[in-house]
This record gives C-alpha cells, sequence and structure tokens, in this order.
C-alpha cells in the first residue's frame, strides 16, 4: 500500500497556498454542494448534536458545510496557509460560530492523543499525502467514537500509471515556477485531450452527453494544480483499505469507486458500538 516515501519532508506541494486561492471562487453555491456530498454519503440530512472532526481541513469547505448541518466541528491541517484558509472561510460565512481550528498533524502521537473521539471523522484526500498513509488511516480511525463514522477518500491503486503519476509530481516539487507552469499546461493539455475523446466516443454510440457541475464543490483549475503537484503521493485498492479497517473492527457502509480509473475512492466505515 505504501509506495516510496522517504525523502517527504523537502518534497512537499504547497497545498495551503492552493487553497487559500481557491477562496476566491467559494460562494453559496458551491458550500451547497459541499453540503449536499456530505449527506448522500453519511446518509444524515441533518448533524445536530454530532461531533466532526475534519483531519487536513484545506480550505475548510466540508468543516463549514458540517457546522451548516448542526454539527460541533474541529478542523485542523499540517500546513498554516491551510489553518489559514479555513479560518477565513470561517470569517466569511459563520464568525459567530464555535468552530475550532488549529494547526496539527495526524501523524503526530502526542497532538492525535489530546483529540479524543467524534461521531463523525472526516479525511477527504488527505492522508495519501502525508508520506505515511497506512499509519495515517490507522491514526485516524482511532478518533471514532463507538457507534461512529469514518469517512476517508484515498487515490486509487492503478498500477504503473500511479507509478508514473508518482514521478510526474515530484518532478513538480522539484522543478521551479516554469517547470512547475509546464507540467500544469501539460497536464491540462492531457485531460482536456481525454475528456474530448471521451464526449466524441458518446456522442458516435449515441449516447447522451450532460454538463455536469463540478463534484463537492471544487474547482477544475485549483483541482488540477493539485494534482498535478501533489506530492507526497501515496495510492491504495479498494480492497487493501477496507481490509485495514475491518481488521479495526470497521464495517463498510458507503462506497463510491473512480471504476478503476484516475482518482479518488470514498469510503464511508461505520464503528458498531
Amino acid at each position: 500500500m505504501t509506495k516510496n516515501n522517504s525523502e517527504l519532508n523537502e518534497d512537499r506541494f504547497a497545498f495551503g497556498a492552493n487553497w487559500q486561492d481557491y477562496l476566491n471562487v467559494v460562494n453559496e453555491s458551491r458550500v451547497e454542494i459541499a453540503k449536499r456530498s456530505l449527506t448522500e454519503a453519511l446518509r444524515l440530512d441533518d448533524l445536530t448534536g454530532r461531533s466532526f472532526l475534519d483531519v487536513g481541513c484545506g480550505s475548510g469547505l466540508f468543516s463549514l458545510a458540517a457546522h451548516l448541518l448542526g454539527a460541533k466541528v474541529r478542523s485542523f491541517d499540517y500546513d498554516p496557509n491551510s489553518v489559514a484558509a479555513a479560518m477565513e472561510l470561517r470569517r466569511r460565512f459563520a464568525p459567530d460560530s464555535d468552530w475550532k481550528i488549529d494547526q496539527g498533524s495526524i501523524l503526530d502521537k502526542a497532538y492525535v492523543a489530546g483529540l479524543g473521539v467524534h461521531d463523525i471523522v472526516y479525511s477527504w484526500g488527505v492522508l495519501h499525502h502525508t508520506g505515511a498513509m497506512r499509519h495515517a488511516i490507522i491514526a485516524t480511525s482511532t478518533l471514532v467514537a463507538p457507534g461512529g463514522s469514518l469517512f476517508i477518500s484515498i487515490y486509487n491503486d492503478q498500477g504503473l500509471a500511479s507509478q508514473l503519476w508518482w514521478r510526474v509530481k515530484r518532478r513538480y516539487v522539484r522543478s521551479g515556477p516554469l517547470g512547475r507552469r509546464a507540467l500544469v499546461l501539460a497536464g491540462g493539455l492531457y485531460f482536456n485531450t481525454r475528456r474530448i475523446a471521451a464526449v466524441t466516443a458518446k456522442r458516435m454510440c449515441g449516447q447522451p452527453v450532460v454538463r455536469t457541475v463540478r463534484p463537492r464543490g471544487m474547482s477544475s483549475r485549483h483541482d488540477l494544480v493539485d494534482w498535478i503537484g501533489g506530492f507526497p503521493f501515496e495510492y491504495a485498492t479498494p480492497e487493501e483499505v477496507f481490509n485495514l479497517l475491518r481488521e479495526r473492527g470497521y464495517e463498510l457502509s458507503f462506497l463510491k469507486t473512480c471504476r478503476g480509473g484516475l482518482g479518488c475512492n470514498e469510503y464511508v466505515f461505520a464503528l458498531p458500538s
């Protein structure tokens, strides 16, 4: 499950800077999409009375969504710029809330020991960027209260393709501004070519082409930069994630895969009382 991660403190993408830029496009519509994403996966329309822990909160968008759904929210992130982004989002949309935000790492045993347990523990697209994914998943699993839920997403293992993307991402974090810009432009061309080919194939087969809203309230531009540069980078098959958490008493209650392709598989696990 773990793939080539050793020198990762030096080779790390500026996730927080990308999230701070993303705040420029956050609006009520994106917040509503984020709320729907949470309720659909958790199968809950109301989080009132539940505690919600956001592990690696990034922009804070989903912490905000959980707060607006009634949860008592605590968020943390390793990157101080992500912490600042979440605080700014709180200032804009929930200035009088009891939503708590601080800086911390899921790999810091002392910090994790002080977090307690929560009804819902959420970590979307984070644990595979720590440089120690398996350890991070296990540490996150200790933060769920009996009867609670663990909602995580992990990059899908595509074999050789994932190994090649690992190299692209490492090249990005080791490049200067011009090299990084070239990699993002090349990545955009690659994904646009794939999209056009998929649309053409659908039309040739007589299938409808439906324009979809960006999932989870995200931004295509910021997602592209995050994907090209997002290092450390690890990945796992659904079976690996399922087996790791089943060994710790969890039961799978929701699964959304990327159908063997590029992207994250989403999991919601329940911890029996």
